[in-house]
């Protein structure tokens, strides 16, 4: 959420960015009318008071002086009343304000590229695509050749976009998790592992929740949803708190996630857009001062994770229209897939300033004050697409796959060989 006096003195920087993500200004003028609503009414509820302060202060007088006090009895009450009714209208134009607040996008960065898709930036390439003197085959056909995904029974039971992991997948698909986690750690990042479900107030803490709710899977009859991503969950530990501990806060989270990929008919087989998947995030709780040197640090992280896969990847800063309503700037980690002939998003890096501390009410000491920190996540593994970049990208003729070397200690082999 943003800083409602940005509304009030710079609301142009707020249009601006409006412009720059392809969306209307309307919600901006809305929420600078209902706060201009709201100051109006709590300035005639202040103005009451002191009415009503006046005539409490002559009732007294007059009982000293032995006189009537019922007319000013009668005005107190008619005091009381409209007090109560301003009041109410404050609180009203407040909910208002602040319901259309919460939806309204995060300032776009100088640094982000205007206008939609086309306008993405390839910032960085690095590795060497492999040649094959085979035809190439995408990871769903190897995937099934060497019965490691099985997603025809996965249909049969769960429906479209699941899968069976089976054999040395799942020992590979768990080797990347430690590799992560290990490298993450040894970086002084503290491991969690989050509820796998959170509260709506919980989530709308990370999230505009009326334009990601199409995404997420709701539990029946509960307030709880299932997470998209530990980011949600991470942000959501300090929620209501004031840090007292020396920034940055460094997280790695590990979990499963859930999303409904709803009207999204892309990448319908394999592993690579699915309901379900495991992801270690990285998440930072930081000082403003620090936003950008904690951006590197994670972006150097998923790169050095990538580099250590031996899995060719460009780095692509997103345009003001590609990248989401929360961060204020984000860089892509595509990795190349050989059957498609182009590089696929693999992990994201963002900076979200304090647009979901004011959400979620997490603030940090500062000297004699309190401020409100700042959030950067960044997915540095999602596994089921690293999984099945390393599927295509190290595909023999034979139809097996080698595992890369930083692996062989996780996994206890060299290549997932067919069966005979």
């Amino acid at each position: 959420m943003l800083d409602i006096e940005l509304f009030r003195e710079n609301s142009e920087v707020v249009m601006d960015s409006q412009k720059k993500r392809g969306m209307p200004t309307e919600h901006v003028e809305e929420v600078i009318r209902l706060d201009e609503e709201w100051r109006e009414h709590l300035q005639k509820a202040e103005k009451l008071k002191h009415e009503r302060n006046i005539v409490t202060e002559k009732i007294n007088q007059l009982k000293k002086d032995g006189k009537s006090v019922a007319a000013e009895i009668k005005k107190t009450k008619e005091l009381v009343d409209e007090l109560k009714k301003a009041d109410g209208s404050a609180d009203i134009a407040k909910v208002m304000r602040d319901k259309v607040l919460m939806e309204i996008p995060n300032i776009v960065d100088k640094s982000v590229p205007v206008g939609d898709a086309t306008k993405n930036k390839t910032v960085k390439v690095w590795g060497k695509i492999p040649q094959f003197n085979f035809p190439v085959k995408s990871h769903a056909e190897i995937g099934e050749k060497l019965d490691i995904i099985d997603t025809a029974r996965a249909a049969k039971v769960a429906g479209a976009r699941f899968y069976y992991l089976k054999g040395d997948l799942v020992r590979l698909n768990f080797a990347i998790i430690s590799f992560a986690l290990d490298y993450l750690k040894k970086k002084g990042f503290t491991l969690v592992q989050p509820p796998f479900m959170l509260r709506r107030d919980a989530l709308e803490g990370a999230i505009p929740l009326a334009a990601f709710e199409e995404m997420i899977y709701k539990i029946q009859d509960e307030d709880l949803y299932l997470i998209g991503t530990a980011e949600h969950a991470i942000n959501a530990y300090y929620k209501d708190e004031v840090i007292t501990d020396k920034l940055p806060l460094r997280f790695a989270g590990i979990s499963s996630c859930f999303r409904k990929e709803a009207g999204n008919n892309k990448d319908t087989k394999g592993i690579i857009r699915v309901h379900q998947f495991e992801k270690i995030e990285q998440f930072i709780f930081c000082t403003e001062d620090q936003e950008w040197g904690e951006f590197d640090l994670l972006l150097n992280n998923l790169e050095s994770l990538f580099q250590a896969l031996e899995i060719p990847y460009r780095l692509v800063l997103l345009s003001s229209e590609d990248m989401g309503r929360v961060p204020v700037k984000t860089i892509d980690l595509e990795g190349w897939f050989p059957s498609q002939d182009t590089y696929r998003e693999l992990g994201s890096c963002s900076n979200v300033k304090s647009y979901q501390a004011r959400r979620s009410n997490i603030k940090y000491v500062a000297g004699k004050d309190t401020k409100f920190v700042s959030t950067l996540n960044n997915t540095a593994i999602a596994t089921q697409r690293a999984m099945a970049c390393i599927i295509e990208n190290f595909q023999q003729k034979d139809g097996s796959i080698k595992i890369p070397k930083v692996l062989w200690d996780y996994t206890g082999f060299k290549e997932i060989k067919p069966r005979k």
